[in-house]
């Protein structure tokens, strides 16, 4: 690719990014990729290609590194879709490693069989800067979030930070959370920007070593009211995010099931398990899943998963900047239907601004 392509590509995503909230129309439709010479199994879904969904010029992503170097985040907030809501940025600079441990996600259970992940963690040093993930006032800034016990330092989440945003989700206030903080950096009505510093990392409350505990809430500040924050936090430029929702025949959601995928291009292999079923989970109100695995390089994946000692397995293909979802049913194998296109009350309101860059 010459550098006159190269800029062109950058210039198109840039035109993207700043008229995103017009595209709320267009729905990007994941697909199950045709693939020639794959082995049979139980339960196979149909391989047969959807419509091309959006798509835009950018460089292919090709194996991850070995130094964990990861592309640069798309712009704040990042949405091809009316039901896709990217709208935050990551608390931990692009310099340092800040993605979720692949092993603690959102909706697992490690410590006790009634103690559910109610965010996703961001391995990262002491005393790395902590930053806002979107505009907004400060609601809670020291200890005692989770007891909602102001100076109770035996509180689990430790140090911690919560912000309202001046952007909401469907008509409903949305908020983050930062947890496990060394420091606290901000105060109670403070207003803050995107990538302001609101603290630093640390390990206090109920931690295993240094990271921040990172949580996204609607449509109040409450334990019980938390979603996948990979669903909110915007993935690296070429990569994409699966989505999936998985059931026994009868249509019941399977409880903590491994699901395995591999990259036919790189074959590099991905495992995640579906939500425990908690009261303190919630699925996405559109796509109502039970499974997301974040931060996929765009390329074509094998799915495989066991049911009732059977291995089932299917192909998606990850697009760039986009959800890609598929649903199991049991014994009726995997599907990659959507769920109903959502009504116009769906479409979020107040969106935060996004400057175009200039050249």
């Amino acid at each position: 690719m010459n550098f006159k392509k190269i800029l062109a590509s950058l210039s198109l995503l840039l035109t993207l990014s700043a008229c995103s909230r017009g595209l709320g129309g267009s729905s990007p439709t994941p697909v199950i990729a045709e693939a020639a010479n794959q082995p049979e199994a139980g339960n196979e879904a149909l391989l047969t290609p959807s419509p091309a969904p959006f798509q835009f010029s950018l460089p292919t992503p090709g194996a991850e590194p070995v130094s964990a170097w990861r592309p640069p985040l798309y712009p704040i907030p990042w949405a091809l879709s009316s039901y896709d809501h990217f709208y935050f940025a990551r608390p931990i600079a692009a310099d340092q490693v800040n993605w979720p441990i692949p092993d603690y996600r959102y909706g697992g259970v490690f410590f006790g069989p009634n103690i559910v992940h109610t965010g996703v963690d961001i391995p990262t040093p002491t005393g790395t800067p902590i930053m806002a993930a979107g505009a907004g006032t400060v609601v809670w800034a020291g200890w005692g979030l989770f007891s909602e016990t102001p100076s109770n330092e035996q509180d689990p989440y430790g140090l911690a930070v919560a912000i309202r945003h001046d952007f909401g989700y469907n008509d409903q206030q949305l908020y983050t959370i930062y947890a496990h903080m060394s420091k606290v950096d901000a105060v109670v009505g403070q207003h803050v920007e995107t990538g302001e510093v609101i603290g630093f990392v640390g390990s206090t409350g109920v931690t295993t070593g240094p990271h921040v505990h990172f949580e996204v809430r609607f449509p109040l500040n409450s334990f019980f009211y938390t979603y996948n924050p990979e669903l909110w936090i915007a993935p690296p430029q070429g990569w994409g995010v699966l989505v999936g929702r998985v059931m026994d025949t009868k249509g019941k959601t399977l409880q903590r099931a491994e699901v395995a995928l591999r990259s036919v291009e790189t074959q590099k292999a991905y495992l995640v398990k579906t939500y425990s079923d908690q009261g303190a989970i919630n699925p996405d109100p559109y796509y109502n899943e039970n499974l997301v695995l974040g931060d996929l390089p765009a390329g074509i994946y094998k799915v495989t998963l066991r049911y009732e000692d059977k291995e089932q397995q299917t192909w998606v293909e990850i697009f760039p900047g986009q959800v890609s979802y598929f649903t199991f049913t049991g014994d009726h194998g995997f599907s990659t239907d959507r769920p109903p296109a959502p009504t116009l009350d769906f479409v979020p309101s107040n969106l935060p601004s996004t400057s175009t860059p200039q050249p």
